[in-house]
């Protein structure tokens, strides 16, 4: 089966902090733009990863080519047409830069949205951006003329909560305020995950990115949200969904993953994005999910709020 996501990377400061060197990466079957990737750096303001440093917030880019892309005629060859940046922010301290990048397959459903809210000009969250796969056109056309108030809709609750929201079937329920045209694309479950913005950028603008899985092509494989105990010794899963084995549930401490420990753990202790190869040779609970599902590599992303970690998402493929 394939995903809705196709290549991520992850880019962090250089010692001096002048730079960004590559950190990381799952490139599947886009070996050569892997290849490339691995030996590039970035400064402030250059390339995609250097503009949302420098932006300091989320950027989506839906055409590689013609743009201020440094890599545009590799990613072209692999066929991959959209990228988004997503910045972690320490306070003004950037941590990490992801970069998430999808194809352009028509046959492929499923949506990847940017939401915003700048409080000067309105009390809602619209849509600053979205990639829609393959006969997705209404579903677009309604996010496009869409808003939501903090609490409502998927954006909504991300935001007011602060916290991931994992939906699992959104044409049930009244949660989900775009239903009845999520459901004539085939999309079904949603994550929503607040944004890190540089406490030195400008305002006080509010963003949220917004997974939508498709039936045939889901954003992943699998996806897991993790939460801290109070005193940050461990995480535990608080939802999820698996395509080999269906939803899944709060974890309880027995399949609790320890600070430090493994990719979870530590993108928990360094509030940077981990990525593993061999997910079924990570420890704990992760490695027993990735092998119990024959699922061959994670991305473990931590999501800041102020100076703490307050959540871990992980994707498998």
């Amino acid at each position: 089966m394939k995903t809705f996501i196709r290549v991520v990377e992850v880019w962090v400061p250089s010692a001096d902090g002048t730079l960004l060197e590559f950190g990381g990466g799952l490139y599947d079957h886009a070996r050569g733009f892997g290849a490339i990737s691995r030996h590039m750096v970035f400064g402030r303001g250059e390339g995609l990863p250097g503009r949302a440093w420098e932006s300091g917030r989320p950027i989506m880019l839906k055409r590689l080519a013609d743009s201020y892309f440094l890599r545009a005629r590799a990613a072209a060859a692999e066929g991959l047409s959209c990228a988004l940046a997503l910045p972690q922010f320490h306070g003004s301290q950037l941590k990490s830069v992801l970069l998430i990048f999808c194809g352009d397959d028509d046959a492929h459903a499923g949506a990847i949205e940017l939401w915003h809210n700048a409080p000067d000009r309105s009390p809602d969250m619209t849509l600053a951006e979205g990639h829609y796969g393959g006969a997705a056109e209404v579903f677009a056309f309604m996010s496009k003329h869409s808003s939501f108030r903090q609490g409502f809709g998927l954006p909504g609750l991300a935001w007011q909560s602060g916290l991931p929201v994992f939906m699992l079937d959104l044409g049930k329920g009244s949660r989900f305020l775009r239903a009845d045209s999520a459901m004539r694309v085939g999309i079904n479950r949603g994550l929503a995950l607040p944004c890190s913005t540089a406490a030195s950028a400008s305002g006080h603008d509010s963003y949220v990115l917004a997974f939508l899985s498709a039936l045939g092509t889901p954003i992943a494989l699998r996806i897991e949200t993790w939460l801290p105990d109070a005193d940050y010794r461990h995480l535990l899963r608080d939802s999820g969904f698996c395509e080999a084995q269906g939803a899944l549930g709060q974890g309880g401490l027995a399949e609790r993953a320890e600070r430090g420990e493994g990719a979870l753990g530590q993108a928990l202790v360094s509030g940077v994005p981990v990525i593993s190869v061999a997910a079924d040779a990570q420890p704990g609970p992760a490695g027993a999910a990735a092998r119990a599902a024959k699922l061959r590599s994670l991305v473990a992303l931590p999501l800041w709020r102020g100076d703490r970690v307050v959540a871990v998402v992980a994707w498998y493929f």
